[in-house]
């Protein structure tokens, strides 16, 4: 089982985890692991069409995914996925 982090923001969707064992081969499997688990994360990860959303990064380790194979990338049960969302707001 790969292991997702949970970005702080996002937690309140998740029971306040910080983590998620999700199974699956590819990011993209073990993502929607995670969304059948917490179905209201979906929207925040997920557009109509199941893909990520454009403000939101996915990383396996330290490599972004869209480096990589995208959802598609394979995942091992030592992987360890982070979801970044973008931050917006603030002044100069």
């Amino acid at each position: 089982m790969a292991k997702i982090i949970i970005p702080t923001p996002l937690r309140k969707f998740t029971e306040n985890q910080a983590t998620f064992n999700g199974s699956g081969d590819t990011v993209g499997a073990t993502i929607v692991n995670l969304t059948e688990t917490y179905p209201d994360i979906k929207q925040h990860l997920l557009d109509e069409s199941g893909k990520f959303r454009n403000f939101v990064r996915v990383f396996i380790g330290d490599e972004d995914i869209k480096a990589l194979q995208n959802e598609a990338t394979e995942v091992t049960k030592d992987s360890v996925i982070s979801i970044v969302p973008a931050i917006a707001g603030g002044s100069i």
